[in-house]
């Protein structure tokens, strides 16, 4: 097999790759926490500007972070993290955007990752492939065995956003309660479930 071309990394690209064996070979909870302050506000805006929905894009965030420390044992030091996780993150988002098919013009969008490269979104076929589906698969089981740790009134909202992909208005309907109040509160649970990510389970 031919090496790859020695990349020149940048020294926050080298920090991110002692934090991700940290993370993977130590089972380092903080290193994973590290990870996630340093890319929540970057991941989050890129994949609102696609969205352009302050809701939808902290949830798509929740879950682009979950995909990425599920699979973070798979990742490869030929690039940077944050290519691989924005990478994950606006697929993720491009997914959703097909499923409401919503309209946006962000999907032809670039970002420059660490060392300033540029990078396109690859916009794939609409259908999911195997890979895929074993992906959604275990992000369903990645949330719920988060869900499960959360208080009960906590576990109805992210059950009925996440599982039956209710709307927020549909959720507020389905409990009788006012739309300012279920979105403060799915905002409180997002919270609860960013710090379960991390692994800041005694916040609860």
């Amino acid at each position: 097999m031919e090496s790859s071309p020695r990349k020149t990394f940048s020294a926050k690209a080298l920090e991110d790759f002692k934090l991700i064996d940290r993370a993977v070979e130590e089972g380092d909870q903080q290193a994973y926490a590290d990870l996630m302050k340093r890319y929540k506000k970057p991941v989050y805006h890129i994949i609102l500007k696609m969205i352009r929905n302050v809701d939808d894009a902290e949830d798509l965030t929740i879950e682009a972070f979950a995909k990425a420390f599920k699979n973070l044992h798979k990742f490869k030091k030929d690039y940077t993290f944050s290519t691989w996780l924005f990478r994950i993150a606006t697929n993720n988002a491009i997914d959703f955007i097909r499923k409401k098919k919503l309209d946006t013009l962000s999907i032809e969008s670039t970002y420059k990752d660490d060392n300033g490269e540029t990078v396109g979104i690859e916009v794939r076929d609409g259908s999911l492939n195997p890979q895929e589906e074993a992906i959604k698969s275990q992000k369903i089981e990645l949330v719920q065995m988060f869900v499960t740790k959360l208080p009960p009134k906590y576990q109805r909202l992210v059950r009925l956003r996440y599982f039956q992909e209710l709307s927020y208005d549909e959720i507020a309907k389905e409990l009788g309660s006012p739309l300012g109040t279920i979105k403060a509160q799915l905002h409180r649970a997002r919270e609860l479930l960013y710090d379960l990510v991390k692994g800041n389970e005694h916040h609860i």
